[in-house]
């Protein structure tokens, strides 16, 4: 079966989100735990903790299929020692929400080097800053998504991702959730290549690593390493490539969320998919 939703707003407080998944018809659902454009938020409260999860369970929301994103701030791989512990200590604080919500799962973008380290070296302080939260949280899955490498993202290519898992200690706990638009611009042929893409995906990285997925169309083009998001369908990717992943099911039972541009329509979009 397939769960998918959209990246839905938390304004007003984390207990909101499953309300507006709901409003959408999803069944599966994103959201920020925090301000995600702030260093440091307001503790969660009792409150909009237990509100969260009752509103989740009244809703028919499943924990394992909510994918948290965290703070856009935080570079895991950086380059200097103040921008890295800053980052560490952030995502260890994002990590401690999912578990306070009762989340299993921890998305985040792996990080930049900035051009001040080697690529080796920033997707080694990747792994070791997924290691220090590991050790220090319990029960929470940190899911790295690929990037379209724009810039100077690391986890662009399926190797990069594979170079993080291998130096995560705790296996159990690392996974990958692929973007669709950050695969097609990162070079990935979804469009014709569609068989040969995935095969790849899991004999470098592995099926067994795949937590999620974000299903976006996209503006730019195949091998262009810019990252916009486009509407199902409305994009370079195409209808023929969305109604193959959705009879696909490889992509089972795990949070498929849209984060394309036009939220008003992800109702029909998600009636769409399903209707493939």
């Amino acid at each position: 079966m397939k769960y998918i939703g959209a990246h839905v707003s938390a304004s007003g407080g984390v207990e909101s989100a499953p309300v507006h998944a709901n409003e959408i018809g999803a069944n599966a659902f994103a959201l920020f735990t925090k301000n995600q454009r702030q260093w440091v938020s307001k503790p969660l409260t009792e409150k909009s903790i237990s509100q969260f999860k009752e509103n989740c369970e009244s809703l028919g929301l499943d924990a394992r299929y909510i994918l948290p994103h965290d703070s856009y701030l935080i570079n895991l791989g950086h380059p200097e020692e103040e921008g890295l512990q800053k980052s560490r200590v952030a995502f260890l604080d994002e990590m401690q929400r999912c578990e306070q919500l009762g989340l299993k799962l921890l998305n985040f973008h792996p990080g930049s080097h900035l051009n001040k380290i080697s690529m080796e070296e920033c997707l080694d302080r990747v792994a070791e800053s997924i290691n220090l939260a590991l050790d220090k949280t319990q029960g929470v899955t940190a899911v790295i998504e690929n990037t379209a490498g724009q810039g100077s993202n690391v986890g662009y290519e399926f190797w990069q991702l594979r170079h993080i898992i291998d130096r995560v200690e705790d296996k159990s706990r690392v996974g990958v959730c692929l973007d669709t638009c950050h695969t097609y611009t990162a070079g990935y042929d979804l469009v014709n290549a569609y068989d040969r893409v995935f095969e790849e995906f899991d004999s470098v990285v592995g099926f067994d690593y795949l937590r999620a997925i974000h299903l976006n169309d996209s503006k730019k083009a195949l091998g262009s390493r810019v990252d916009r998001h486009d509407s199902i369908g409305k994009g370079l990717i195409g209808l023929d490539f969305f109604k193959r992943f959705m009879q696909d099911g490889r992509f089972d039972d795990m949070p498929i969320v849209l984060e394309t541009p036009d939220d008003t329509l992800w109702a029909e979009e998600i009636k769409l998919l399903r209707s493939f």
